[in-house]
């Protein structure tokens, strides 16, 4: 039975997508859950615009990772934390922390969700932190923790 995916459904398409699926997963699953609706020529030509919005805003979303990324590769944020005196920090820093301390040191709001950290970071000095705001948008800058 060919659908149109009103809804992302994992596994299955992204919204706007045609598929061909068996009759049953369309009967039993999709339609009764409002994720899909049966194809028909103007369904279709509506999943068309829908493709082409999320196309646009996915090349937008894109610009925007490389924007930061520009803003932000090959710069060292440098963020205060109360430290012992062998450099050890009292507790540690985690991603939002990091998000913070970049948004207060360039201005540019990075999600804590696209910061990748290893391990939290426990001691002061250099650390390299992997930032990935776009699934094709890769950089890392230095973090440099220094005691307060």
């Amino acid at each position: 039975m060919k659908v149109i995916l009103i809804q992302d459904v994992a596994g299955v398409g992204l919204k706007g997508d045609v598929l061909e699926v068996a009759p049953g997963h369309a009967r039993n699953y999709l339609l009764p859950r409002q994720l899909a609706v049966k194809s028909t020529p103007a369904a279709e030509q509506r999943a068309e615009g829908i493709r082409r919005a999320r196309q646009e805003a996915e090349a937008r979303a894109k610009q925007e990772a490389e924007q930061t990324a520009q803003a932000l590769a090959g710069q060292v944020v440098v963020v205060a934390a109360r430290a012992a005196d062998e450099g050890r920090l009292y507790g540690s820093i985690g991603v939002r922390d990091v998000a913070e301390a970049i948004r207060k040191f360039t201005g540019v709001d990075v999600a804590h969700q696209y910061i990748d950290l290893r391990s939290p970071i426990k001691s002061i000095g250099l650390h390299e932190v992997r930032v990935r705001p776009h699934p094709e948008v890769e950089f890392e800058f230095v973090l440099d923790v220094i005691p307060a």
